[in-house]
């Protein structure tokens, strides 16, 4: 299982990615795709809010189970990735990259701090 050093995790396994600025892209890990099994929607209505760190931004259905999806930092969302209307799969096949769900913009950069890094959530999930 893979556990990028570049990025920033929370305890709800999400993770979030800083690509320029202080946007940033977030996602689920590997390791919450493989619990949930086979992801077949993925709903966000919150595209052009401003959302607090550890509100729902969305939420990700696999075939036997709906899970919310929490924001790890403050911001607004920017944009879905549309790739996953069609493909939601992406997040089963590709988690870090085609498999990102939302970009934002982080209102302030510093609150990634208080995330896990890679070594944190391997240990946060036994691994």
């Amino acid at each position: 299982m893979e556990f990028p050093s570049e990025l920033k995790y929370t305890k709800e396994h999400e993770w979030v990615k800083i690509i320029e600025g202080n946007t940033a892209l977030v996602g689920i890990t590997e390791f919450a795709q493989s619990e949930l099994g086979d992801i077949v929607f993925i709903e966000v209505e919150t595209v052009d809010e401003e959302l607090e760190a550890d509100e729902v931004f969305g939420t990700i259905e696999a075939v036997k189970t709906v899970s919310d999806l929490f924001l790890p930092v403050s911001g607004k969302i920017l944009e879905f990735n549309e790739l996953l209307n069609d493909e939601p799969e992406k997040v089963n096949a590709d988690p870090y990259d085609e498999g990102w769900i939302v970009k934002m913009e982080v209102n302030d950069i510093s609150d990634l701090d208080g995330l896990l890094d890679s070594e944190s959530y391997k240990k946060q999930i036994g691994q």
